[in-house]
């Protein structure tokens, strides 16, 4: 049991608290897997630059945020990397002739400051951080399930009073010499606050060493830690607050206050800690070394992707076909094979849920998912419910085949469900192994808004999302709007691949909405009083795009449309793109490219986003025609008719923000896979439908696996921060900058590059303090 700790003052209580808030904020959200977002692990650190926070994390998760120095140094040595790119990167005092020195040695990897648990291991012998690994995270894959288990502990009580409930009673500590423990739960405080700061005074945690400490507990909670902060997230969208991430840094405290009491003998040890805790976090110059290094790997990027913008002609008169397609860097490669079948063929980038801020509930489905970004909240409702008989019947067929798969899962039952009809399911997994046949799945019903939409509102809505697309004029007759989603099979991840625009789900319900928005006689009706008149002619037809496969499905309303020109088209555009990607995944070629998508045991279907470097604000004209290998996020803008530049800022707020998380999630995932990435593939099991574990249980792991950025013997990903070219004029970039300061911040501080293009070449590039330096060459 816990001695009486001296009462703290009142301000030394609301400073502990306060650094408490401080450090679950620096915390990133890890998205659940039905609907996987990427999010930008350093989302806590976007106030500081690249430097500063390798030196928290370093202290706090002892992880490096650069590659290997060796990298760095084969890149000079091969050309990749010239002092042209090192010299504008140097910051401070440091030289190039200290760049080239440091490039001959090899630090020390950054070591985090040791936990109580830590210190008692090394003292007593047990494995105390792996044992608090173990029960913590058996505790909370019941308390955080989603629907997987059939019974979770404690249900319906917050997370730390679920903790003592389950810990008060659990053994295992005390089995391994942690004698008490379950009392010392039992008579813990019984609010989160109070156990903080009853702990903090045990530990001697000050007001000053109070944030890295308690940041320092936090990431040894791995994933856990960062559900918790989505659920944070997911409060804050909602006008409300959660106070989960507190009560998983309570609950990790009382660990160590326990540990300190069980261990006195590190007494000193841990005093010693809590000094360097209170001490300013300072980057070493090894660390200043990396980070220059690094911005001269992003410069020499830019100094190529440069050398390729610039040379593309506009296409003349009105084309034949229109497609728009998502924003996301696999759409590059597939707009550039269908570009080239015809120049008759033009292709649009714009965010894959195209405007349409919709909540929808899916046919057969008592959910209801966002199909927008996640830095947006919906202001539409959509279903793909149909009312009649057949209707209703398919509901309570899809109700009945989610409540025989729950039957079969369940624990009583199991067993007696594999006994009894696991002979029926031989010639399944057979045909899985093999990959004997394709998998098909016949398309939901056609959405529709739910309330419906009055003719104004059809009108105001269709208006503004083709002025953002930049679709007014010169419409072809056939206009295809391709969502994207990836076909893949037993992959808990599936929802990484889809659209990010649309919150982790395909763009389907997105396109197939707008399509029957934009040919609805009443939206028609309404278009040219808004100063839009759309060709008679025009037919809008919705798409979805599988990234798996490249084949890309259509779904027409008006079936008398003769579209057998544009499926041709389509399907040698297909053949091409699987040809470019089959040389990047390995043992893969362009006829294998589908089976992939069926095979239950490929960890590597397709490579996602890897390889994403830059976004590309600007018309198809300057990018069309040049081979950007998969890398650029493009989408549409033209500046000259952005009235008062309401699109640009839409950009900078939306799709730029949501492509600089996918950038640095999987930066993250490369430089430091053991605390951002996924772990390994081969061991994953599903926890409580929210992510993944490696093994039989312990920590969450958020990010991406090791197969989705490495492909056996070399890195796929090459881990460069997102460089953002916008053919924008600079007074208005920072003018929408200056009202966005987090957005702002992103580019103060390094997290992204920013540069101009000035016909269809880099003109300016926006530095330090937001001011535009010129970068022509």
């Amino acid at each position: 049991m816990f001695a009486r700790p001296t009462p703290l003052a009142l301000d030394q209580t609301d400073a502990l608290l306060s650094a408490a808030n401080a450090a679950a904020r620096a915390i990133p959200p890890a998205f659940p897997l039905a609907a996987t977002v990427a999010v930008n692990p350093f989302l806590g650190q976007t106030h500081l630059g690249l430097a500063q926070t390798a030196a928290r994390l370093g202290r706090v998760a002892g992880i490096r945020l650069t590659r290997p120095r060796g990298d760095y140094a084969a890149a000079i040595a091969s050309g990749l990397i010239t002092d042209v790119d090192l010299g504008p990167a140097l910051r401070g005092d440091l030289t190039l002739a200290d760049i080239h020195a440091g490039l001959a040695t090899t630090p020390a990897p950054p070591r985090a400051l040791p936990t109580v648990a830590a210190l008692a291991a090394q003292a007593t012998g047990t494995d105390w951080p792996g044992l608090i690994d173990k029960t913590f995270g058996l505790w909370a894959a019941g308390h955080f399930d989603q629907g997987q288990a059939l019974w979770s502990p404690a249900p319906g009580r917050g997370a730390y009073a679920a903790w003592r409930a389950w810990a008060s009673a659990d053994l295992t500590p005390e089995i391994a010499g942690l004698r008490g423990f379950c009392a010392i739960v039992d008579s813990a405080p019984d609010t989160a606050d109070r156990a903080i700061l009853r702990a903090a005074t045990i530990l001697g945690i000050t007001e000053s060493s109070a944030e890295t400490a308690f940041h320092r507990l936090l990431c040894d909670l791995g994933g856990w830690a960062q559900h918790a902060r989505w659920l944070l997230w997911q409060a804050a969208l909602a006008g409300r607050t959660d106070p989960t991430l507190t009560d998983l840094l309570a609950i990790r405290l009382t660990w160590d206050a326990a540990l300190l009491a069980h261990a006195p003998q590190v007494g000193q040890d841990w005093a010693d800690v809590v000094a360097a805790h209170a001490t300013p976090v300072v980057p070493s110059r090894d660390v200043q070394i990396d980070a220059v290094l690094q911005t001269a790997a992003e410069r020499a990027y830019q100094r190529r992707l440069g050398d390729l913008l610039g040379g593309a002609v506009s296409p003349q008169g009105r084309p034949a076909l229109q497609a728009a397609f998502c924003i996301d860097v696999r759409s590059e490669v597939f707009r550039r094979a269908l570009e080239s079948q015809s120049p008759a063929v033009a292709t649009v980038g714009f965010a894959g849920f195209f405007g349409l801020p919709v909540a929808h509930r899916a046919f057969g489905s008592d959910v209801t998912d966002t199909h927008l970004p996640v830095l947006l909240a919906p202001a539409m409702t959509a279903t793909s419910a149909g009312e009649s008989a057949i209707d209703t019947a398919a509901r309570i067929a899809a109700r009945t085949t989610r409540a025989w798969g729950r039957f079969r899962q369940a624990a009583v039952s199991s067993f007696a469900f594999v006994e009894g009809s696991g002979a029926f399911y031989s010639a399944r997994l057979i045909r899985d192994a093999f990959s004997l046949s394709p998998k098909t799945a016949a398309p939901d019903p056609a959405p529709r808004f739910d309330p419906p939409l009055s003719p104004d509102a059809k009108a105001d809505t269709a208006a503004a999302v083709l002025r953002a697309m930049g679709m007014t004029t010169r419409l072809a007759p056939v206009v295809l709007l391709a969502g994207h989603g990836a076909n893949v099979t037993n992959n808990p991840h599936e929802s990484a691949y889809h659209c990010g625009a649309c919150g982790g789900q395909t763009g389907a319900v997105s396109a197939r909405l707008l399509a029957s928005l934009l040919n609805d006689p009443q939206t028609r009706a309404g278009l040219p009083s808004r100063g839009i008149d759309l060709p008679d002619d025009t037919r809008f037809i919705a798409a979805l795009h599988d990234t798996t496969t490249d084949h890309v499905s259509l779904y027409p309303d008006d079936h008398v449309l003769d579209l057998a020109q544009v499926r041709g088209w389509l399907d040698q555009a297909t053949l091409l793109a699987r040809t470019e990607r089959a040389l990047r995944l390995p043992g893969a070629t362009a006829a294998s490219i589908p089976a992939r998508a069926t095979d239950w045991a490929q960890v590597r279907p397709e490579w996602g986003l890897a390889g994403c470097a830059s976004f590309i604000a600007a018309p198809r004209s300057v990018t069309a025609g040049t081979n950007l290998g998969g890398r650029a996020f493009l989408h549409r803008y033209d500046c000259e008719t952005d009235d008062g530049y309401a699109t640009l800022e839409l950009i900078l707020t939306a799709p730029v923000v949501v492509a600089s998380w996918i950038s640095l999630q999987y930066y993250g995932s490369v430089v430091a896979p053991e605390v951002f990435g996924g772990g390994n593939k081969l061991i994953h099991n599903v926890i409580g439908g929210i992510g993944v574990v490696q093994g039989n249980g312990g920590r969450l792991r958020p990010g991406l696996p090791i197969q989705a950025i490495h492909d056996g013997e070399r890195l796929a990903h090459d881990p460069l921060r997102l460089t953002v070219l916008i053919a924008a004029p600079q007074a208005a970039i920072s003018d929408v900058l200056n009202r966005h300061p987090q957005v702002r911040a992103l580019f103060d501080n390094g997290w992204l590059h920013l540069l101009t293009l000035e016909n269809g070449l880099i003109g300016a590039r926006y530095g330090h303090g937001g001011k535009w330096i010129s970068d022509r060459r």
